[in-house]
């Protein structure tokens, strides 16, 4: 999320969020530059053939600008020119030809930029390629990009990133599990960063082979964020010799909150009996988001035995979500479940916090018998957030392996009832719970018009989620393979005039039920994104909202109208993707995919890759990183303002 910040991926991902560049602050942004406005009104309207003139023109900034603009249209029309502009004479248009082809992400990309990283002699833009080649690789580029050798710390950064960004590919990673031990020691911590978050997120590798090096990086990076990364490989590994006593030290003894969130991973590796006391011990960490993990690996681990000690934890707990958490723990492995369930439903009653309440009913429907008053209290209509969890708790019951067939019948009313409901969230999980095939539902409908009714009642861009929910449930059950994504219709083009009003490095103070947190707006990378924040301000549209999604070491989402996470505003905006990272404190678009961008937003608590070039970055915090790192579900936005 910056501008200018197109910087090298060696130096972009070394820091945290404060402590990278932005927009220089002060005076007026670019887009007084008409050229400028059309190139990216061109990229909002998705008109590629027009954009693909701009790749000629004389002006290297004019070329630049319009190859950055495919890493959103993400037309494959545009192969061909970008990959010519992989040898143009300046350096910044040949990094965004290379981003632009990582986004467009066809592996016949992978040949012009291997051809093009050998003539390369700039590393920063070598390091460009390197990350670009990743993205379009094949099995046999990855292996030859495994076997690059190279004491340059740009290209160590480049090579790691490029690495972890093949590891989204679904290929073999012997190879670069080797090349992966040796960049745990680069000196570049950017380098670190990048392997690491390979080692934990590339699906199905296991580091096993290289565990006794994770296990120094976890324990002794100077690097909060390279410890949190490695810790998520700690989790993947099938041999877990020795692995019990790292993590145990690790939730005891690590100074930042987030490595402890990411350690408590590992424990599903473990067996139960060698894991038990630390996640326990995590209950009573002095950072509620560390308890919160633990609180769900319970749910997940303990066996019936422990549901007393869990019952007795939760009774103990401040925090309402590690509480309702253990509640539901205690309840999942009770064999008595009535005590605790009455128990549950009281502290429902006597709560006055919708969002404990919708908590508690994800805890109450570990016993499915506590279905009519779930039922009860998600056609209620009290509060969104309760309603929604009400009918994803239902889902949950109807999807459990012991579920009492007697029930059948009333559950497919229920189903019926929620999409009849015309409420987003009720009809979309309902919808989702339709299709599941492990409930065996394609021939429970004999009439289907119940959802098509549903779906042409919705309003398009602003239901997108929920259309596409009852699309593919009425694809699954008249067995046709998925339609195509219908595309958002476009009626919302960037508002120049609030564009050009904005400096550069312009600034948003939100005033918060937990303190003060300062944006700096990337105008210059999402000016349509921006504006569309500026204008909702302006109209005191965040004013109430709640921060209704907090994942530990994720984010914190606000900006929904419903408060539940199903909520947008009337008009939607286009995915803007700029050659920016996801470290702390970044501030992202949410949405239902490409395109369905509206009101809701989030920010980081860590570098979080995986959103990388798929999330629009609109803003980083620049004071307040204490706050966000506090905020839980339903803290509330009190003011919004564009300061100096």
């Amino acid at each position: 999320m910056k501008n200018k910040l197109k910087i090298a991926v060696a130096v972009l991902l070394v820091a945290s969020a404060c402590q990278q560049p932005g927009q220089e602050s002060g005076g007026t942004n670019k887009f007084s530059d008409a050229t400028l406005r059309k190139i990216y009104t061109l990229q909002d309207e998705r008109k590629t053939q027009e954009l693909l003139t701009f790749l000629q023109r004389p002006e290297a900034m004019y070329r630049r600008e319009a190859a950055l603009a495919f890493g959103s249209v993400q037309d494959s029309t545009a192969l061909q020119p970008l990959a010519a502009l992989l040898q143009d004479p300046d350096q910044e248009v040949r990094k965004a030809a290379a981003y632009a082809l990582g986004q467009i992400g066809s592996s016949t990309a992978e040949t012009p930029l291997i051809a093009a990283y050998g003539a390369e002699k700039d590393p920063a833009t070598r390091a460009e390629f390197l990350e670009a080649w990743g993205k379009v690789a094949t099995q046999k580029g990855l292996d030859m990009m495994a076997m690059i050798s190279t004491s340059q710390p740009q290209l160590q950064t480049g090579q790691a990133w490029g690495l972890y960004r093949a590891g989204q590919r679904k290929l073999a990673y012997g190879s670069a599990i080797k090349k992966a031990s040796e960049l745990l020691r680069s000196n570049q911590e950017s380098a670190r960063l990048g392997i690491a978050h390979f080692l934990g997120r590339t699906p199905k590798l296991d580091p096993s082979s290289i565990k006794s090096e994770v296990f120094t990086v976890v324990q002794k990076d100077p690097s909060a964020e390279v410890r949190m990364a490695a810790a998520l490989a700690l989790g993947k590994m099938t041999d877990t010799v020795g692995l019990a006593p790292v993590v145990a030290s690790l939730l005891k003894n690590d100074a930042d909150y987030r490595v402890r969130v990411n350690a408590v991973r590992p424990l599903y590796a473990l067996s139960y009996a060698s894991a038990q006391q630390a996640a326990f011990n995590a209950l009573a960490d002095k950072h509620p988001h560390v308890a919160l993990s633990a609180a769900d690996y319970l749910v997940a681990k303990a066996p019936a035995t422990e549901s007393p000690k869990l019952l007795e934890h939760a009774n103990k707990q401040q925090d309402w979500r590690v509480r309702a958490t253990l509640y539901g723990a205690a309840l999942a492995s009770a064999n008595d479940k009535s005590a605790i369930s009455a128990q549950i439903k009281q502290r429902f009653a006597a709560s006055q916090n919708p969002y404990e309440q919708a908590a508690l009913l994800t805890a109450l429907s570990k016993d499915a018998t506590q279905f009519a008053f779930i039922q009860e209290q998600t056609f209620n209509r009290k509060h969104n957030a309760i309603s929604t969890a009400g009918i994803e708790a239902l889902a949950a019951i109807r999807g459990q392996k012991n579920f009492n067939q007697v029930n059948v019948k009333a559950f497919d009313q229920i189903f019926q009832q929620a999409v009849a409901s015309g409420d987003v969230a009720l009809v979309g999980v309902a919808a989702g719970a339709i299709r599941n095939p492990e409930l065996n539902m394609k021939s429970t409908y004999a009439d289907h018009s119940f959802l098509t009714q549903a779906r042409d009642k919705l309003v398009l861009p602003r239901d997108i989620e929920t259309y596409l929910e009852l699309q593919k449930t009425l694809d699954y059950l008249e067995g046709k393979t998925s339609a195509p994504t219908p595309p958002t219709p476009y009626g919302n083009p960037i508002n120049w005039a609030t564009v050009n009003k904005l400096k550069k490095g312009q600034r948003a103070l939100l005033k918060t039920s937990k303190g003060d947190i300062t944006f700096e707006l990337l105008v210059e990378d999402a000016p349509g994104s921006v504006a569309n924040f500026v204008q909702l301000t302006e109209i005191g549209f965040f004013i109430g909202k709640n921060f209704h999604r907090v994942v530990p070491n994720f984010v914190a989402q606000g900006g929904d109208p419903r408060g539940d996470g199903w909520g947008s505003s009337e008009d939607g905006i286009r995915s803007e993707f700029a050659n920016l990272h996801y470290l702390e404190g970044y501030v992202g678009m949410a949405s239902a995919g490409k395109d369905t961008e509206s009101c809701q937003w989030f920010i980081t608590h860590s570098p979080t890759p995986h959103l990388d070039g798929r999330y629009t970055i609109f803003a980083r915090v620049v004071k307040g990183m204490d706050v966000v790192h506090q905020l839980n579900i339903g803290d509330t936005i009190e003011k919004v303002t564009l300061v100096k």
